[in-house]
C-alpha cells in the first residue's frame, strides 16, 4: 500500500548506518519513501505498522538475522523482499531465496542498482487496468489470474511471492517450450546477468506449491543443461 502521497513506501533493514543512509538517501531521490530498521525485530514491528510496498532486507543483524525475519514476514505477508548478503556468503543468499526472497544484492553493491531492482519489482506489482479473459491462465486444476495476481489450485488460492508468481505466469504463457536459464533471468528478473541459482531456488518454491508430488513434477519440468518446460496436462509435454 502507498502512502498518501502514492510514492511506494520502501523499509530498509540494515545494521550499518553508513549503508542505510547511502540506500535511504537513493530511494528517496528516485521518489521513494524509504524507513529504516536498524535491526530485525525493529523491522518486523515497522512492516506491521507500515505495510511497506517492498523490504531491503539485510541477513547478518544483531537479534534477529535477515533469515528469521523474512521467515516471520512470510508467515503473513507476500511483500516482495530483495536481501542483501555479503560476498562469498552463498549459503546465506541460498537460505533467503528458499525462505522466500525475491531477489539479492551482494555487498559491496551498487546503489544505483538496489533502485533499479527495487524500481523493477514495483512496476511489477503496480496495479493494472482490467484484462481480456485470456489473462486467466489455466493448467489442469491450477488457475492463474494474472489481473488479480492470483494463483488457485483446486479451487484453493496458493500463495505467491513476486517472483514465483512472474515464474510461473511467464512458465505458463510458453507451455511447451524449453525456456533456459538466462532467458527467465532477462525476463522474470529483469537481469541481463546473475545467480543461475535464483532461478533454480524460486522453480523449486513452485514445485512445492503447484505439483502433487514435487520430487516427480508432472508440470514443471526440467531439461537437463538448458532450462525449464511447463507441460500442459494431457498435451503429452508438447
Amino acid at each position: 500500500m502507498n502512502g498518501q502521497s502514492g510514492a511506494p513506501r520502501i523499509l530498509v533493514v540494515e545494521d550499518d548506518l553508513t549503508v542505510a543512509q547511502v540506500v535511504t538517501g537513493y530511494l528517496n531521490r528516485a521518489g521513494c519513501t524509504p524507513v529504516h530498521a536498524s535491526d530485525g525485530a525493529m523491522g518486523l514491528e515497522l512492516a506491521r505498522q507500515m505495510a511497506p510496498d517492498l523490504v531491503v532486507l539485510d541477513v547478518m543483524l544483531p537479534g534477529l538475522d535477515g533469515i528469521e525475519v523474512l521467515r516471520e514476514l512470510r508467515a503473513s505477508s507476500q511483500v516482495p523482499v530483495i536481501m542483501l548478503t555479503s560476498l562469498g556468503e552463498e549459503e546465506h543468499r541460498l537460505r533467503g531465496l528458499e525462505s522466500g526472497a525475491d531477489d539479492y544484492l551482494t555487498k559491496p553493491f551498487s546503489p544505483r542498482e538496489l533502485v533499479l531492482r527495487v524500481q523493477s519489482v514495483l512496476r511489477r506489482t503496480a496495479a493494472v487496468p482490467p484484462a481480456p479473459a485470456d489473462d486467466v491462465l489455466r493448467a489442469g486444476d491450477l488457475m492463474v489470474d494474472r489481473t488479480a495476481r492470483v494463483v488457485s489450485k483446486a479451487g484453493r488460492e496458493l500463495g505467491m511471492t513476486v517472483k514465483e508468481f512472474e515464474l510461473l505466469a511467464f512458465l505458463l504463457r510458453n507451455a511447451g517450450r524449453v525456456v533456459r536459464r538466462d532467458e527467465l533471468m532477462r525476463e522474470v528478473w529483469s537481469h541481463d546477468f546473475g545467480d543461475a541459482s535464483t532461478v533454480t531456488v524460486h522453480v523449486r518454491r513452485l514445485r512445492e506449491k503447484i505439483e502433487d508430488d514435487p520430487s516427480r513434477p508432472a508440470l514443471l519440468k526440467t531439461v537437463w543443461g538448458v532450462g525449464y518446460r511447463f507441460d500442459l496436462p494431457g498435451a503429452d509435454g508438447r
